[in-house]
């Protein structure tokens, strides 16, 4: 299924507005995919015009989900996987990558975009073992309802929780994410990537947020030890079990991951 840019009409009555960029969308246009609008791609542009590195930082990402998925598949045991601001489905899914490992392993994509919804549940309609679901993050309470309802994830036993290059996206995330923490079960792991920030960044934090905002998507990049506080007191694996070292440090100059093991 494929976004058709004649097809859809900003007074679509799904509320597709193919003038506002979307930050879903313009991800999927630095991964190379095809469902993003002109919009989208122009906001790219000035991303990348203003943070050049901004593309490699994308695909670096990605790299990073993969890696973290395959060892909690592979090595970890695990076999539920929430993957919470998913956006569209593009190359190397959480479900792909698990399946890979174990065909029986369930996974739940999470997005508070009504539209991004539509689009997964269209590509994801003959798969009995992966559902997506419109919550956000910002409740926790009904976001937890919701997974529940698929019937797809035991809350009582280890689940692995992806928000990957989405925190940034949110002003606030810290109660939250500590809710979630709390109803996880002990096994469980937190995997988060997020945007850096330091003190010598910040014209280009600004002019960041300058483009994001157009979209209505504010964007916060935070300090390492800001991101370390969204793990609570998960114990943090060591990046080179999941990641080789070149990851590691390519990752590191643009970005900040890791996965953490509730104890």
């Amino acid at each position: 299924m494929e976004l058709e840019e004649d097809a859809v009409r900003a007074d679509s009555p799904h509320g597709l507005d193919v003038r506002t960029p979307n930050s879903a969308r313009i991800y999927d246009f630095m991964l190379g995919g095809k469902d993003n609008f002109a919009a989208d791609r122009e906001a790219a542009a000035q991303i990348l015009r203003v943070c050049p590195q901004a593309r490699d930082g994308v695909r670096l990402n990605r790299e990073f989900l993969v890696n973290a998925v395959r060892h909690l598949a592979a090595e970890a045991g695990v076999r539920q996987f929430v993957d919470i601001g998913a956006g569209l489905p593009t190359q190397n899914n959480v479900h792909e990558v698990a399946h890979a490992v174990d065909r029986s392993a369930r996974v739940v994509y999470v997005d508070n975009d009504p539209i991004v919804c539509v689009h997964g549940r269209a590509l994801l309609a003959d798969a009995n073992t992966v559902a997506m679901v419109e919550a956000d993050l910002r409740d926790p309470g009904d976001l937890y309802a919701r997974i529940d309802e698929t019937g797809l994830i035991d809350w009582d036993r280890p689940v692995a929780v992806l928000m990957v290059a989405m925190l940034h996206f949110v002003p606030d995330p810290y109660d939250a994410v500590a809710r979630l923490r709390e109803l996880m079960a002990p096994g469980g792991h937190l995997v988060i990537s997020h945007l850096t920030r330091d003190e010598g960044d910040g014209e280009l934090t600004d002019r960041l947020r300058d483009i994001y905002s157009r979209s209505g998507t504010p964007v916060v990049p935070r300090t390492i030890p800001e991101i370390r506080a969204l793990f609570g007191d998960f114990e943090l694996i060591e990046d080179e079990q999941f990641m080789p070292a070149y990851l590691v440090r390519r990752f590191a100059a643009l970005g900040w991951g890791s996965v953490g093991r509730k104890p």
